[in-house]
Formats: structure tokens, C-alpha cells, sequence
């Protein structure tokens, strides 16, 4: 499966945090969240799933394990399995943030 130009595809929404999926598989998960100025995805946990979160544009506060971190597009973040972790797009811009997780979410 080959997917392009991933950033095409994002989806914002006014009222909360939009989400693509792109790809999912037995084992991993692959989607993109889409923030426009001032959203976030407030700091929680999931107890079995690593994540790394790459920024495609735009610029985040990043917060894991109670560090917030400003990170930029073509930054990588990495949420360990158990840890706290979210995000934020402080603005001015929309951001575009591509999330990869594994295990994929159980349906």
C-alpha cells in the first residue's frame, strides 16, 4: 500500500481535533490528527500502546510525562506505552500531525 502526499488528505474541523485514518494493519496504525489554531488533544495515557507523533506543519507544544516541548514540522515525538502524552497547537497555523501506534485500536 502506498499512500502520497499524506498532507493533502488532512481534515480540520471547528469544533474539535479532526482525524484520518491512513492506514491500519494487525499490528500498527497509521493516521493523521489535524488541529486548527488553540485545539488540543489533552495529555492522557494508553497502557499498551507506544506512539510516535512526526509533524508535518505547523508548530505543537508537545507534553509527555509532564515535559511540554515546542516542536516543529519535521520534528518526531515518541509517547512510550503507560505515559502520559498530548498535544496542542499554540497557532498561529493549522497543524498536521501524522500518529503512528501499535497495537491499532481495538474494535
Amino acid at each position: 500500500m502506498v499512500i502520497r502526499n499524506i498532507s493533502g488528505l488532512a481534515e480540520f474541523n471547528e469544533a474539535k481535533m479532526g482525524k484520518v485514518q491512513l492506514a491500519a494493519g494487525q499490528h500498527l496504525y497509521a493516521g493523521m490528527n489535524c488541529f486548527l489554531p488553540g485545539q488540543e488533544h489533552a495529555a492522557h495515557v494508553h497502557p499498551d500502546q507506544d506512539k510516535l507523533y512526526y509533524i508535518l506543519a505547523g508548530t505543537a507544544l508537545a507534553e509527555v510525562d509532564g515535559s511540554v516541548t515546542e516542536v516543529f514540522a519535521g520534528d518526531l515525538v515518541l509517547a512510550p506505552a503507560g505515559v502520559p502524552h498530548g498535544l496542542k497547537n499554540p497557532g498561529p497555523e493549522p497543524l498536521s500531525v501524522l500518529v503512528i501506534f501499535g497495537p491499532p485500536p481495538r474494535r
